[in-house]
């Protein structure tokens, strides 16, 4: 407890140096021990020097010579760091399990809609990427002990499968860290988009190249120009705009309008898609 001289202590009601629970508990402690019966209970209460900590204690009676009770006996164990990891290790359980929801959401979003039609095989390939894009950037965030990852990061991790010569990929922005959430979202968005590109458009040949860059307003971080993220391609083929939307560019628009409350334009110039995604500033 921190007490340097128990002088000033004297004649002060033990419970009540516990607060809330611990205060009920203390004096159904001493009423316990007055009884004859030890007990043991867990409580928060402040040092002497002002500190708060938590505590298990141990009152039991010290008895005379005809047995009955003479002196109550409290010894107080501070477990607060052990209180404390239990704390972080519930919040991390919780964080964990708000993950697996949130990844077992886009899988199944992911299944229902690639898995359509007859062309199995490349359906199921797609998948197959899909998932391994997942997996990778959940590995990478794993790595941080469930914290938050930087976004040049999961743009670099997420890339690495599809391009060979990075010189033909040019990365910049501010920094900034994404939730677990958030990362999956990007790493996804970029497989997408990169996965495109490898077949059609920039990184499809030679001499096509691809600049990502971001930028984070904090004057308008709850606006939806606070986070502002473009994907643009130049140099490859020709590029036409497709008759109907498919599935990578619906993915990207739902997940990224689902976890980041943004919204994304696709558009397709004779010099290369452009992808603009815009959002408040992720939290």
């Amino acid at each position: 407890m921190e007490v340097d001289d128990f002088a000033p202590l004297k004649g002060c009601p033990w419970p009540d140096f516990w607060s809330g629970d611990g205060n009920t508990a203390a004096r159904q402690a001493v009423d316990a021990a007055i009884a004859g019966k030890p007990s043991r209970f867990f409580g928060e209460a402040n040092t002497v020097k002002g500190n708060s900590r938590f505590w298990e204690v141990q009152v039991a009676p010290i008895f005379k010579a005809d047995g009955s009770p003479s002196h109550i006996l409290s010894i107080s164990k501070d477990i607060s760091d052990v209180t404390d990891a239990r704390q972080r290790l519930e919040l991390l359980n919780g964080e964990l399990q708000h993950r697996i929801k949130n990844t077992l959401a886009i899988v199944t979003a992911i299944a229902r809609q690639t898995l359509k039609g007859d062309d199995i095989r490349d359906r199921r390939d797609a998948f197959t990427g899909r998932l391994q894009a997942l997996a990778e950037a959940n590995d990478m965030i794993s790595t941080k002990a469930l914290q938050n990852a930087p976004i040049r990061a999961v743009v670099e991790n997420a890339l690495r499968p599809h391009v060979q010569n990075e010189h033909r990929v040019s990365i910049s922005g501010h920094d900034l860290d994404l939730t677990a959430k958030h990362a999956l979202t990007v790493a996804l968005t970029i497989h997408e988009l990169a996965t495109n590109a490898t077949k059609y458009g920039a990184l499809s040949d030679g001499n096509g190249k691809v600049d990502i860059r971001w930028q984070v307003d904090r004057r308008a971080e709850n606006s939806a120009e606070g986070f502002q993220f473009s994907w643009q391609e130049s140099g490859g083929p020709h590029v036409h705009e497709p008759k109907t939307q498919g599935f990578g560019s619906k993915l990207i628009s739902r997940i990224f309008a689902a976890d980041f409350a943004g919204q994304v334009s696709v558009e397709y110039h004779p010099t290369g898609l452009v992808c603009t995604m815009r959002a408040p500033i992720p939290q």
